[in-house]
């Protein structure tokens, strides 16, 4: 089985269609035979995601700090709940049991998560593939600057086309699968 470790917001957003698209995501995941891997969180995008793979009998893995446990907001119906001292160790844990990395919207928490794995990417410490969701335009803001600071010399083409761009789940997936 394949793990793909999503990166999301612990918030909603405005109006309901992130969670609607992050329920179809974790619902497709579990159709494919995947498992999801995500921050351990019942509530916004993240708990949206897991609730759509766990109703449809997927497997989900959770990494949450103690501190975010401590605010009552870890998923008590996950397949496995691990709970780390530090945010530091939940990426590091994350990357450990994912075979790629997806980016849904979320807010700095998620550019954080999004960045680092890139980055480790870019000095050849893993060579899993790292997928943008733009959903709705939602990255386009930051795509353009990724874009930007290609243009200016500080990021090499290779290492901007670490960045794999989909507008939707299912492209990702799909292309996930031909690698």
């Amino acid at each position: 089985m394949k793990n793909i470790c999503v990166f999301c917001g612990s918030g909603s957003g405005k109006g309901g269609h992130y969670t609607e698209m992050a329920k179809s995501l974790g619902e497709e995941l579990a159709n494919r035979n995947m498992g999801l891997v995500y921050g351990g969180a019942s509530i916004g995008v993240m708990g949206a995601v897991a609730d759509g793979c766990l109703d449809a009998g997927g497997k989900v893995f959770g990494v949450i700090p103690q501190s975010i446990i401590d605010l009552e907001v870890g998923h008590a119906g996950l397949s496995q709940l691990e709970v780390v001292d530090t945010m530091h160790d939940r990426k590091a844990r994350m990357y450990d049991l994912s075979d790629a990395f997806f980016a849904l919207p979320g807010g700095m928490g998620t550019l954080d998560e999004l960045c680092e794995i890139v980055t480790w990417a870019q000095l050849q410490y893993h060579a899993k593939p790292c997928y943008v969701i733009n959903y709705n335009g939602f990255f386009d803001a930051l795509m353009n600057h990724f874009k930007y600071i290609n243009q200016q010399g500080f990021l090499s083409d290779a290492h901007l086309e670490l960045v794999r761009e989909f507008p939707d789940f299912q492209s990702a997936l799909n292309d996930f699968e031909q690698l």
